[in-house]
């Protein structure tokens, strides 16, 4: 869209334009804002394209797509007509009045999103909705009789188009409300259609091997999976044969099952991952195949797409081998149980290959983190009681048995970007220096002075040497991962920075991610040498990947703003009450983690000159539920920081 819309500065040809934009087009030609000249459109002059922001007042700034407006527009609510936050709008410049450029909003191109969710609130005499992702205001298209009948506090979903009333959702004071909250804010939805759940039915619970006798046979083969104790869609299964230092990774073969374009398919790019809640997960595609006929339970006949990886003596890969299958998991394992059984050494009969394959892995780790760096980074578990409040949460560190899993998935992950040239990879740039100097004034202000390198590696690599010295490891690689460019999905390879490979990409969790889904159909379709098959493929493909990038990040927000909400609802049974956290923010607005009993809770201090990563008491001072945030005040500082450098 941004690169549609910037082209109309410089003129753009009607054959140039693919269908998705032509409407927009028109639309554009229809309010006069775009003009045809010599076969070609251009930006009228005085206006501009961008996206929206919206204060807590309800003034507009828009961010320009076009570089030469230096500054974003001032926009006043009263010239919004209608435009939300993070709308994509066509703006009319306004006459210079004030020192500020100011604009008015003429079309809106491409709404962020086409609901919004409100909750009801009394303005004087009137009940109006307060828009719970930016606090505004805003009138409902319903007569004030109906809405008083409502209980203050309702939660309502509107069209943005025009705010009728589509949906209530329920009150804030119930507990429950919450998941349909976080679900609602980000257009997610835990149902499924008729017609994806008859699709997914139609399969059957069971495999029947004699229909598939072009599979390699691995049924023989004590394979296993190793998961999070709560886990009910199992993606990979792995096997070890000691003797010809062979490894297999076993994936749940879901392009058997669904097929692209069909309607779960359709919905499953629409979703583009699975989401996790403390409770319950709500599944990329529907349970009777996510939990069922595609998941790798343990004793049942599945079908797979197998790596068979040959190690040398060295523990270099020999030989890599890519094949459909069927498969008989032989057992469950969660990870505890693994750290477990690889502390006590029990006899595991015909699964005693773990052993062997734990020391492989190890060396793997050991020669790939020569290239690649070792984040400390910890997982948030929050675990609900009966009622769905907070009962506790810890933070999850990566163990063995997480590492011997790693391993092998990024074994196969990493022979599967082999295989093509173009499709689904995942890339990860190197950080800018931009970013560089900003961690490194952000270490200096913890006491960790770090002289400049040009090498990263070795820079990263002396940070964290000093940060194990303070005991602040898994806080500094955080701030070490905020300073890189995020992880993206691209049709074309640009290499894996934290990894240290140069071409990567996700082949092992298909059930969960749409992105691994892609990637066996191309696969199986380059296996089969049918290019034709291949090229329709990789019809759209870069949209495709850079869709799957913000339905990726999309995904995270609303597992993170769900737990946000249960934080909020707990603080607010603890106001006045004090805490130990840890200040993970000191410019703009300074945040404090929260590090007691309860821990991962982000708290807004009403301190502004915080030292970063400092330890410190606070007091609960207000919990907003409705916007899911926490207001405290620092009581006591803990635990000064000791000056380190190198």
């Amino acid at each position: 869209m941004k690169e549609f819309l910037n082209s109309l500065n410089y003129g753009i040809n009607t054959n140039q334009i693919n269908n998705e934009f032509k409407q927009i087009l028109r639309e554009l030609i229809a309010n006069h804002i775009v003009k045809e000249y010599k076969n070609k459109f251009y930006i009228n002059n005085g206006y501009t394209f961008g996206v929206l922001d919206i204060s807590s007042k309800g003034i507009g700034f828009l961010e320009c797509f076009d570089e030469n407006f230096k500054k974003d527009l001032l926009i006043e609510n009263k010239n919004l007509k209608g435009a939300n936050y993070k709308d994509i709008v066509a703006v009319k410049l306004l006459p210079l009045k004030k020192k500020r450029p100011s604009a008015k909003v003429v079309l809106v191109l491409k709404r962020a999103n086409e609901t919004s969710l409100v909750v009801t609130k009394k303005y004087g005499e009137a009940v109006l909705g307060m828009n719970i992702k930016t606090g505004l205001s805003t009138a409902l298209k319903a007569s004030q009789k109906s809405l008083k009948a409502l209980p203050l506090g309702t939660i309502l979903k509107i069209e943005n188009e025009n705010n009728n009333i589509i949906e209530v959702l329920g009150h804030i004071d119930d507990e429950s409300v919450d998941e349909k909250i976080s679900l609602a804010l980000f257009n997610k939805n835990s149902e499924f259609s008729d017609a994806c759940i008859k699709e997914a039915l139609a399969n059957g619970d069971s495999v029947d091997a004699s229909m598939y006798e072009n599979r390699i046979d691995l049924r023989n083969l004590a394979f296993c999976t190793i998961d999070p104790v709560h886990a009910k869609d199992f993606d990979d299964a792995i096997y070890f044969d000691t003797q010809k230092r062979e490894i297999y990774v076993a994936i749940a073969d879901v392009s058997e099952y669904v097929y692209a374009y069909s309607a779960i398919d359709k919905e499953a790019r629409n979703r583009g991952f699975s989401i996790y809640f403390p409770h319950i997960a709500i599944p990329m595609l529907p349970r009777p195949l996510s939990e069922n006929i595609c998941s790798l339970k343990p004793n049942l006949d599945r079908l797979a797409y197998c790596f068979k990886i040959t190690l040398d003596h060295e523990c270099k890969v020999i030989k890599e081998e890519l094949f459909e299958a069927i498969i008989n998991s032989k057992r469950r394992f969660n990870y505890d149980e693994v750290d477990e059984i690889l502390v006590k050494k029990p006899d595991l009969a015909e699964l005693s290959y773990l052993y062997e394959l734990f020391k492989i892995t190890s060396i793997l780790r050991k020669n790939r983190l020569k290239n690649a760096f070792e984040f400390r980074t910890e997982e948030l578990r929050m675990t609900l009681d009966e009622n769905l409040s907070l009962k506790s949460t810890v933070f999850e560190k990566d163990t063995p048995s997480h590492n011997l899993i790693e391993d092998c998935m990024l074994l196969a992950n990493k022979a599967a970007a082999k295989l093509i040239d173009i499709g689904v990879f995942r890339n990860h740039l190197s950080a800018d220096s931009k970013k560089i100097d900003k961690l490194i004034n952000e270490l200096l202000e913890l006491g960790i002075d770090v002289k400049f390198k040009p090498n990263l590696p070795e820079l990263i690599r002396d940070i964290q040497a000093l940060a194990d010295e303070l005991n602040l490891r898994a806080e500094v690689d955080k701030l070490i991962i905020k300073a890189q460019k995020k992880a993206e999905y691209s049709s074309e390879n640009a290499g894996h920075f934290g990894l240290g490979f140069d071409k990567y990409t996700h082949f092992t969790s298909p059930i969960r991610r749409y992105s691994d889904l892609i990637l066996h159909r191309l696969l199986k379709a380059k296996q089969k040498k049918d290019d034709k098959l291949f090229n329709y493929l990789l019809l759209n493909i870069q949209s495709t990947c850079e869709s799957l990038s913000t339905l990726e990040r999309e995904a995270d927000k609303v597992a993170y703003d769900f737990m946000d909400r249960k934080f909020a609802r707990w603080a607010a049974k603890n106001i006045g009450k004090k805490f130990k956290a840890l200040v993970v923010q000191n410019d703009g607005i300074c945040i404090a983690k929260l590090d007691d009993e309860i821990k991962g809770a982000d708290i807004i201090l009403y301190d502004t000159r915080v030292n970063l990563l400092q330890s410190v008491e606070v007091q609960i001072i207000e919990a907003d539920i409705i916007m899911a945030k926490i207001y405290a005040k620092i009581t006591k500082n803990l635990n000064p920081l000791k000056a380190k450098n190198v």
